[in-house]
């Protein structure tokens, strides 16, 4: 977009220039109007992005896929749009499923694991699968709790395979010294905070409620 002196020097030379002249005033006007226009539109195309689309603009895009909100936030429905897309190709293998849940909190791969139930030495079970890692930062920034994100799981895996437990586990351990205190990623934090283990606890609601999907 043009600037307000790009504007102003479309005109002749006979005509004062100066911002602050009537002509100069009437261009200021217009270039502001022009400058909302363009930011609406600019606005608009950004919002195209599940990421950056917020309230009924979200809705109308899961209107698109057949999505409904119900109760759920801004950040807990765009889960739910991403992750009924990525159902939606979904061929519910082990590998798959990774990425749906990878596509839908926005991380890595490599912070989802998932494990099949019919070969745990302790309790084997058929058609029963683990979810041994996730990224329980990503999910308290979402808001979601296990529940809600147990439903995505359970929608995303095969009919008739059932999602058999979802370990929430931190990174922090103990010290391996007796007595002794230990610093690092999976250690004590620094007086800084910028390193150090978290412990393995996700946020919950007060009132959960069951996403509608």
């Amino acid at each position: 977009m043009f600037s307000m002196k790009d504007m102003l020097g479309r005109f002749m030379d006979v005509f004062n220039k100066d911002p602050d002249s009537n002509i100069g005033k009437l261009i200021g006007i217009l270039y502001g109007q022009l400058k909302e226009v363009g930011d609406t539109l600019e606005t608009v195309r950004e919002w195209r992005s599940i990421d950056k689309a917020k309230g009924t603009t979200l809705d109308m895009i899961g209107q698109n896929i057949v999505q409904p909100r119900g109760a759920a936030t801004d950040e807990i429905y765009r889960v739910l749009l991403k992750s009924k897309i990525a159902r939606n190709l979904s061929q519910t293998d082990i590998n798959t499923i990774i990425r749906v849940l990878a596509l839908a909190l926005n991380c890595d791969y490599s912070d989802i694991r998932i494990k099949p139930k019919f070969n745990d030495p302790v309790d084997p079970e058929p058609a029963a699968i683990s979810l041994i890692r996730v990224p329980i930062k990503r999910l308290n920034e979402v808001g979601m709790s296990p529940m809600q994100f147990g439903q995505i799981i359970q929608k995303t895996v095969a009919a008739g395979v059932r999602v058999a437990q979802i370990e929430l586990a931190g990174t922090f351990q103990l010290s391996s010294k007796y007595g002794a205190l230990e610093t690092g990623p999976t250690g004590l934090a620094d007086p800084d905070m910028s390193t150090g283990g978290t412990l393995g606890e996700v946020y919950v609601p007060g009132h959960d409620y069951t996403l509608p999907i």
